[in-house]
C-alpha cells in the first residue's frame, strides 16, 4: 500500500478510475485513500500506471503512463487523429457509456456546486447519428503544420510542413494538423476539404501565417442542410483574386457533380485566425442554404449562428415544449434568443413570444426568419438584459410573461440579468444550459428566490465530445398573480 506521506514527484503508482473531469482529467484513489487526478485519454473502469507530478496535501496529480486493465467501457477510436487533434476526446469509450456519463456529470455538478439533493436528472437524450452529425465544420489554414507522432522520426515527409489544412492543435494557435477525413462530419464535407487542399497545392495558395500575419488562405467552412441536402462552401482569404476563385468554383463542381451547391468568399484583413470576413463574395449559387426544424424553414448564411446538430437541435426544442406547460393565453420570453430558432418553434403554442438579445445582427436575423416563416405572433428586442428599468421601458405594452426561456452561453447568466429575470416572476423558468456548472449556480439562485427544480433533461448534442446540454424546468412555489412593475 502506498504512503501518501513517502510518495514524490516522479514515483510510479497504480489506481482505478473512478470518475472523469474536465481537459483530459480523471480521477481515482490509491489503496491508502489518497485522492489521484490522472490526465489521460482514460475510461472508468481502467487500471493504469501513472508517474507523479505533484504531491499536494490531499491530493496527488499524475500523467497516465500505461492502462494495465482496460475498461468494459473502453471501444477502439475509429479517427486516425484521435489523441492529437483533441476533438473528440471520448471517442475511446462506448457511446452508451458516454450517455451515462454526461448524466453523471449533470447530477454531479447540480450536487457539488448547487447544493441540489437528488436533482431529478433524466437519462440524457441519445444522438441519432453519433458521426457524421455536425451540419457545419470549419478547417484552418496554416503554413506550420503539426507533425504526427509517427513523423518525428522520418527523414523524409509526405506531405510539406510549410502547408496544413485542418485543425488546429490543443493550446497553439500556430500549428495545424493536416486533417484528410473528419468522422463528425458530413460525407460532403470530407470530399469539400479533400477537393480544397487538392487545389490549394496544385495552385501554389500561399497558406496564412497566423504570427507573421501573411499569406492568402485563412479558413475553409462547410455547412450542410440535412433537409435539402445542400452545401455551403466558405473559402475565407485575405484578398479576392475572381480568376483563381472562379477556377476554384468550377474545380469544386466537377469534383462533386449533381451536388446542390452554394460558394462563396469571405475576405478579410484582419490581423486574426476568426472565419469570417468584411467582405463577401457569391460565386455561385444564392450564398445561402436553407434547413428545417420541425414545420420551420431558416436560411443560414455563411456568418449565421444556427445549431450544429440539426436533428439534436430539433430534439432539443420538442424537450423544451414538453416542460414549459405553455398556455394558449400565455406571453413567453426568450433570454438570448439568437436568431430566434427557439422563439419561432414555441410561438404557435401560446398568445405570443418576445425574443430578447443584445446581438444587433442576430436580432435582424431573428426578424428575417419570422418573416420568411409567416410568423406574426413574436416580437425581436435588441436589450440589454442587465438593465431591469430599460427592459420594463421598452417591453411595458406587453404582458407579464408566464414562462421565461433562457438559454444564456457558456458562462452562464450575468448576476444583473439573472436578477432582471426573477423579478419578472414567471410561473415558470426553462434554462437551456451547454454548461453544467452555469446550470447549477444559477439553478441555485434561482431555487433560493422561490422556484423549485422540477426536472432537468439533457440532451446529447455533440458525441464524442464531453459537452452536454440541458433543459431544466423551474416552477414557482406558491403561484400568485403578479404584474409586470419596477420596484422602488
Amino acid at each position: 500500500m502506498e504512503d501518501g506521506n513517502t510518495l514524490r514527484k516522479g514515483d510510479t503508482i497504480e489506481l482505478t478510475v473512478t470518475d472523469l473531469a474536465e481537459k483530459e482529467q480523471c480521477f481515482g484513489r490509491l489503496d491508502n485513500g489518497m485522492a489521484v487526478m490522472v490526465s489521460g485519454m482514460l475510461a472508468i473502469g481502467d487500471r493504469v500506471s501513472a508517474k507523479i507530478k505533484k504531491v499536494k496535501q490531499r491530493y496527488i496529480e499524475a500523467i497516465a503512463v500505461e492502462v494495465l486493465e482496460a475498461s468494459p467501457d473502453r471501444t477502439e477510436p475509429v479517427c486516425t487523429y484521435f489523441g492529437v487533434c483533441g476533438g473528440c476526446k471520448l471517442m475511446h469509450i462506448r457511446y452508451d457509456a458516454q450517455l451515462v456519463y454526461k448524466q453523471k456529470k449533470v447530477k454531479d455538478a447540480l450536487e457539488h456546486l448547487g447544493d441540489f439533493v437528488a436533482p431529478p436528472v433524466m437519462a440524457a437524450l441519445a444522438c441519432r447519428e453519433p458521426f457524421h452529425y455536425r451540419n457545419k465544420i470549419e478547417f484552418s489554414c496554416s503554413n506550420m503544420r503539426y507533425l504526427l507522432p509517427e513523423e518525428l522520426s522520418m527523414e523524409t515527409l509526405a506531405r510539406p510542413k510549410e502547408f496544413a489544412l485542418g485543425f488546429h492543435t490543443p493550446g497553439n494557435f500556430e500549428k495545424v494538423i493536416d486533417i484528410d477525413y473528419c468522422y463528425l462530419a458530413k460525407e460532403s464535407m470530407n470530399r469539400v476539404l479533400a477537393l480544397t487542399r487538392e487545389f490549394a497545392l496544385a495552385n501554389a495558395l500561399v497558406p496564412y501565417g497566423a504570427k507573421a500575419h501573411t499569406g492568402f488562405l485563412r479558413n475553409l467552412v462547410v455547412r450542410f442542410s440535412e433537409n435539402r441536402e445542400e452545401v455551403m462552401v466558405n473559402l475565407v482569404t485575405s484578398w479576392y483574386d475572381e480568376p483563381l476563385m472562379e477556377r476554384y468554383r468550377m474545380h469544386l463542381e466537377s469534383g462533386m457533380a449533381g451536388q446542390k451547391m452554394t460558394v462563396v468568399n469571405n475576405v478579410t484583413e484582419r490581423k486574426n485566425t476568426v472565419a469570417t470576413g468584411e467582405k463577401e463574395f457569391t460565386l455561385s449559387g444564392a450564398g445561402y442554404i436553407t434547413e428545417r426544424l420541425g414545420a420551420l424553414d431558416f436560411r443560414i448564411s455563411a456568418n449565421s449562428f444556427f445549431q450544429t446538430n440539426s436533428s439534436q437541435a430539433e430534439l432539443l426544442y420538442q424537450s423544451i415544449l414538453e416542460v414549459a406547460g405553455l398556455r394558449a393565453e400565455d406571453t413567453v420570453y426568450d433570454l438570448y434568443c439568437g436568431t430566434g430558432t427557439i422563439t419561432l418553434y414555441l410561438a404557435k403554442h401560446c398568445r405570443q413570444v418576445l425574443g430578447l438579445e443584445v446581438v444587433e445582427s442576430s436580432i435582424n436575423d431573428a426578424r428575417s426568419n419570422a418573416a420568411f416563416n409567416s410568423i406574426d405572433n413574436v416580437a425581436f428586442f435588441q436589450v440589454d438584459l442587465k438593465d431591469f428599468q430599460g427592459m420594463l421601458d421598452l417591453l411595458g405594452s406587453y404582458d407579464a410573461p408566464g414562462v421565461i426561456i433562457t438559454d444564456p452561453p457558456r458562462a452562464g447568466m450575468h448576476p444583473k440579468a439573472l436578477s432582471t429575470m426573477l423579478r419578472l416572476r414567471p410561473r415558470r423558468i426553462i434554462y437551456v444550459s451547454c454548461n453544467p456548472a452555469s446550470l447549477a449556480r444559477d439553478g441555485k439562485e434561482i431555487c433560493l428566490q422561490g422556484y423549485k427544480l422540477l426536472s432537468v433533461q439533457p440532451v446529447d448534442m455533440f458525441p464524442h465530445t464531453s459537452h452536454i446540454e440541458s433543459v431544466a424546468c423551474f416552477e414557482r412555489v406558491g403561484l400568485v398573480p403578479v404584474t409586470l412593475a419596477p420596484q422602488s
